[in-house]
């Protein structure tokens, strides 16, 4: 069985990691914070202090860290998997980040001898903890073709999408409409129970209606009990936006929906909802008392 290393054990990286190591396979994890990887070293992984060292005793590295400039950081720091990475190993980057972002990470990658993929997920944290996010994929056939068995270990589907990028750009679009569908969601209920409906009326009738996004029903017991317990942070759909207009801006789109709905999120988390779950925006969007 190869030698797996995994870098970023948050919310969604623990549980994938978790997975893994349920499945058999050894692990050698690193996080900023080791406190993170308690459960897993308690199960056997094995703790490294320096992605560099991860990557010295790994055949296949899986890195799902929160922005551009944390995964630069871990790549291409003093200490960083590239420094360490064995010749003809694998770095499977879950993380996500912009499409432009990606294919250089591939291009200093093979310059170092390691092959890349472009693998961010569709999913939140229940997915991940029952393994069933969908991998969006992008990078070549044969590397692909290697991470399978462990992509189908974290997830219900992979999808190959083509070169590296296009796992990225796809999982940008579905954020995009993510933080779009939720904001123009919460922004209806609040107008409605502005005008006197009900709450639970505006979900009943809202929610079966085919102008509503069908996620938004996985989202009504938060909207319903004000209960933003952490699914998706704030802050990174917001993060997740604003990557979406730089990628707009490289490839000469209007995007006017997009900016305006990164701007709202952006808002939202100065006024302190950025830790809480992305739907609290709902909140954020009520009318002040």
């Amino acid at each position: 069985m190869r030698n797996i290393g995994f870098i970023g054990l948050g919310i969604m990286g623990s549980r994938m990691a978790a997975n893994l190591q349920k499945a058999g396979y050894d692990l050698i994890v690193h996080n900023r914070t080791k406190e993170k990887a308690d459960d897993l070293i308690k199960n056997g992984a094995i703790w490294a202090n320096t992605a560099k060292e991860v990557a010295q005793n790994s055949d296949i590295i899986i890195t799902m860290l929160s922005t551009p400039e944390v995964v630069k950081t871990i790549a291409l720091g003093e200490y960083g998997l590239l420094q360490g990475a064995k010749e003809n190993s694998l770095w499977i980057n879950c993380s996500t980040v912009n499409p432009s972002f990606t294919k250089d990470m591939e291009i200093t990658a093979k310059q170092h001898g390691i092959q890349y993929l472009d693998a961010p997920v569709a999913g939140t944290k229940d997915p991940a903890e029952v393994g069933e996010l969908l991998f969006l994929v992008g990078g070549e056939k044969a590397s692909v073709e290697e991470a399978t068995p462990l992509l189908e270990i974290m997830g219900k589907k992979t999808l190959h999408l083509g070169e590296v990028g296009k796992g990225s750009a796809m999982k940008m679009l579905i954020n995009q409409l993510l933080g779009q569908s939720m904001v123009a969601f919460a922004e209806a209920m609040v107008m409605g129970e502005a005008m006197g409906i009900e709450k639970e009326t505006l979900f009943n009738v809202l929610l079966n209606t085919p102008v509503v996004a069908p996620v938004m029903a996985a989202v009504r017991p938060k909207l319903e009990h004000g209960n933003y317990e952490v699914n998706f942070p704030l802050q990174w759909i917001q993060k997740d936006l604003h990557l979406s207009s730089i990628s707009a801006y490289e490839n000469g789109v209007a995007t006017p929906n997009l900016n305006t709905t990164k701007e709202v999120f952006a808002q939202a988390r100065q006024q302190g909802f950025g830790e809480q779950d992305f739907t609290a925006v709902y909140e954020f969007l009520k009318p002040q008392k």
